[in-house]
């Protein structure tokens, strides 16, 4: 009997993982990716000796990644080696004014003392109730396909049923009054793509991922997991194509028969695109297309980003491995994310200088700086916005690290809005895909497989179970098995 032939759209998290999952089950896999390198939003810049990731920059949850290598025999480490970042990250409030996030929950507990005294009793026990929330999702639940209501029913979660009309914002303020500690607490749920105040209590196991597990560096970049994960499919037989632009996914009789690439037909019984969901659909004739234009347009999306990657003459002072800034008023920025898209007069961002944990990262006595915006999806992005916004961040980052900077940059190159739509074929430029709130978890979520096509299935952070490289990596699970079973 012969392969079944699959052909896998973009090259992603997901994909990568579909492919493997696809190919070991004795699927002949081939993988089409639009861009002359791999990894979908986890490309890589190299520039004048500095390599920087162009996408995520923090590895957490690395249980997920044991469990996906561990499914073919393998270990994260037969591909790329880990190392726990101590501190975990810090973050400012004011000039000279910042808190340190240990590698341990001892330390957590300390900075917290520090801070407000009491507490650090109060976050052990929220921590607990984190890591239990952990346990049933990360081992459960976001293993399972958003096919129906039913599969977030289990006999954990109906006794956790308030948290999920609660919020994390009202779990944390509840429990700290402190303003800077809820704030820390607070922010892993941007990984998800919403605010605090839309995310449901029980995506407080998010803050174990954080305090509880820990934040890791894979050495030389995350872009060496994606080159794990594709040396895997490799061996597993399946065929990676770059510079291959997919035009029309091809139909005949209501079943997807392969694609159009580069003006050539490529035909597959399985087509699985791991690209954009509302891009994926546009390839298709309109009465194909599961979702609307205007389905789409009343989704919460998770926010795009203004990135900066940075060459800097020197090595720079004050800072971690990764620093946040939120010494500017937080909910104004989000709701120029979320309520009325905008760009924010005062931002929040992040940086990240790798070259202090990794000598790969930049020649010796320089340090490669990335900054990071949340902006709101779909907003105009031109290189002036951008060059006013380097400015403005660069001038707070200086008075509040107190250093001189500007003087000190070798290059500056930017990614906004229009390279994610140019480069990922992002809906609106989103950076993360679609948020997690409510009602857009699990079975309400975009579907793995196409209801008006057969042999038509999806993957990413646009469908099941959302937004972040560890569900991704789930995501092409999920998928796969569903393929199998069809």
């Amino acid at each position: 009997m012969s392969k079944k032939q699959t052909i896998i759209i973009g090259s992603g998290f997901s994909a990568l993982a579909a492919s493997s999952y696809l190919a070991k089950s004795g699927h002949q896999v081939t993988v089409l990716e639009k861009n002359a390198q791999i990894g979908g939003r986890a490309r890589q810049l190299k520039r004048d000796g500095f390599t920087f990731d162009i996408g995520p920059t923090w590895y957490w949850m690395p249980d997920v990644f044991e469990r996906f290598f561990a499914d073919f025999g393998k270990l994260p480490s037969d591909y790329y080696s880990l190392e726990k970042l101590s501190p975990a990250y810090s973050v400012y409030f004011g000039q000279n004014d910042r808190i340190t996030i240990g590698d341990t929950l001892d330390k957590i507990c300390e900075a917290f003392e520090a801070e407000e005294p009491g507490s650090s009793v109060v976050l052990r026990k929220f921590i607990d109730k984190a890591k239990k929330n952990y346990d049933i999702a990360i081992k459960d639940l976001v293993y399972r396909p958003g096919l129906s209501p039913i599969e977030l029913v289990t006999p954990q979660t109906a006794v956790r049923v308030g948290q999920f009309f609660s919020t994390i914002q009202k779990d944390v303020r509840r429990a700290f009054k402190n303003e800077r500690l809820a704030l820390i607490l607070e922010f892993p749920v941007l990984f998800l793509g919403a605010k605090a105040s839309k995310t449901p209590g029980f995506y407080s196991f998010m803050n174990y991922a954080d305090f509880g597990i820990g934040t890791f560096h894979p050495k030389k970049g995350m872009y060496e997991v994606v080159k794990g994960m594709a040396s895997l499919a490799e061996e597993l037989g399946v065929t990676i194509q770059t510079g291959m632009n997919v035009e029309e996914i091809l139909l005949e009789n209501g079943k997807a028969i392969g694609v159009m690439a580069n003006g050539q037909k490529h035909l597959a019984d399985v087509i699985l695109s791991g690209a954009d969901y509302h891009h994926s659909e546009t390839l298709l004739p309109e009465r194909f297309r599961q979702y609307s234009e205007s389905y789409w347009e009343k989704k919460t999306f998770a926010p795009s980003s203004l990135l900066f990657y940075i060459g800097f003459d020197k090595k720079l002072k004050n800072v971690d491995h990764h620093t946040l800034f939120f010494d500017v008023d937080f909910e104004k920025h989000a709701a120029t994310i979320y309520d009325d898209a905008k760009w924010p007069e005062e931002p929040l961002f992040y940086a990240s200088f790798p070259s202090i944990t990794d000598d790969n990262a930049a020649p010796q006595g320089q340090e490669a700086g990335i900054f990071l915006i949340p902006i709101a999806p779909g907003i105009e992005d031109t290189p002036e916005i951008r060059a006013v916004f380097l400015d403005k961040i660069l001038t707070r980052f200086e008075s509040l690290t107190q250093q001189n900077v500007k003087n000190s940059i070798i290059f500056a190159e930017s990614f906004c809005v229009n390279d994610f739509v140019k480069d990922y074929n992002s809906y609106k430029g989103n950076a993360y895909g679609m948020a997690n709130t409510l009602l857009q978890t699990a079975f309400l979520r975009p579907k793995l497989q196409s209801k008006k096509v057969k042999s038509l299935f999806f993957t990413g952070q646009l469908s099941v179970p959302g937004p972040g490289v560890p569900p991704s990596l789930i995501s092409g699970k999920l998928v796969a098995d569903l393929i199998n079973k069809a």
